[in-house]
């Protein structure tokens, strides 16, 4: 889905276990994977990262590729806190939140819309009680939809600055063409709904 961002027409990841799980769940039928994979011999590039030295990213109005450590942005004060679509909602995602928001309220004055990637992600953050964490806390609960992210069901107002769990944050694409749009992981989303402004989600787990 963000191959795009990257210059790309398509982007081919090889399937894993995690891949063969899922379409089980989905009840797709089995298939031979073995063709998916990457050509014996095919010069590969890796790299590796320490993930407990990296700070968390915000991606700022207008594009995914205005990217930068929270601490360049934080204070910034947000309106609504927006988990949903297709890369920011599914099940690990509504945890992560969860995690950030269980026990707490969401700032005075600001949305929380949580509109979860798919029902089976919704009905199985409802199992474990997550879904519930987050009500508490006073999200509202969207339809399983793209929804807010391709700016329909409840697009963003005038001048209204949001951060957000979705893919892009093109102008205009929330809704209005002056709404100021912010890229988070949950983590990050669900701290700044927590505290009113763009807040390192490490400050809040700690």
């Amino acid at each position: 889905n963000m191959s795009a961002e990257l210059g790309a027409q398509t982007g081919l990841i090889a399937p894993d276990a995690t891949t063969a799980a899922f379409l089980a769940g989905a009840g797709a039928p089995p298939v031979d994977m073995a063709p998916w994979f990457t050509d014996e011999g095919a010069e590969l590039t890796r790299h590796r990262f320490d993930a407990s030295t990296l700070e968390p990213y915000v991606a700022a109005p207008h594009s995914p590729a205005n990217a930068h450590g929270v601490s360049r942005y934080a204070g910034t004060p947000v309106d609504v806190a927006y988990i949903g679509a297709c890369t920011g909602a599914k099940l690990d995602d509504l945890r992560a939140a969860a995690q950030v928001l269980r026990g707490h309220k969401v700032a005075p004055g600001i949305r929380l819309i949580v509109a979860p990637a798919s029902i089976q992600d919704q009905e199985q953050a409802r199992d474990e009680g997550v879904l519930q964490v987050l009500l508490d806390a006073g999200a509202e609960l969207f339809p399983t939809a793209c929804g807010a992210c391709s700016g329909y069901g409840d697009p963003m107002g005038d001048d209204v600055t949001v951060i957000s769990t979705t893919a892009r944050n093109f102008k205009g694409r929330m809704g209005s063409p002056s709404a100021q749009v912010y890229l988070g992981s949950p983590y990050t989303v669900a701290a700044a709904a927590l505290r009113g402004f763009v807040t390192d989600p490490r400050e809040v787990l700690a």
